[in-house]
């Protein structure tokens, strides 16, 4: 699972990736995930273009909300939290094509939902970039949104 690009485990029931291959989603099935929610678009690259088939023959759910890279929105960012409260009993794995979108997700989704410190929720967002100007500022203004 480490080889998975920009792999990170974020709890004992989440962990996040950039984008897998085929064959690395039978090692997520292995590891006992349960969904899989991608936050990429069909045209991203590296994308796998029959990517829920693939997930679905291994019996796991499949979750696709396409988040455009330069214009993430609010109902992107609900429709995530709306699955991974959904799923809270399951083990969720999630990822989009560097696990960049993913990380501000789950930055968010931690602070916002399950009332992590900020101090806490951007240690593993940092372990992955740090946010440009324009995730920045969808990030504040989700947590003003929120506030």
């Amino acid at each position: 699972m480490e080889n998975i690009y920009n792999f990170l485990q974020i709890s004992n029931s989440i962990a996040t990736s950039g984008q897998p291959t085929k064959e690395e989603f039978a090692l997520i099935k292995e590891a006992g995930y349960q969904v899989i929610v991608n936050l990429a678009l069909p045209e991203s690259p590296n994308a796998l273009p029959n990517e829920k088939q693939i997930v679905e023959s291994q019996g796991m759910e499949y979750v696709n909300i396409p988040v455009v890279w330069e214009k993430p929105t609010l109902e992107n960012l609900k429709d995530f939290f709306q699955v991974m409260e959904t799923n809270t009993n399951k083990r969720v794995f999630v990822h989009c094509v560097a696990n960049k979108r993913v990380s501000a997700f789950m930055y968010l989704y931690r602070r916002l939902c399950e009332g992590i410190s900020d101090i806490e929720a951007k240690k593993d967002l940092y372990e992955i970039w740090t946010p440009d100007a324009n995730w920045q500022k969808f990030i504040e203004q989700t947590i003003d949104y929120y506030s």
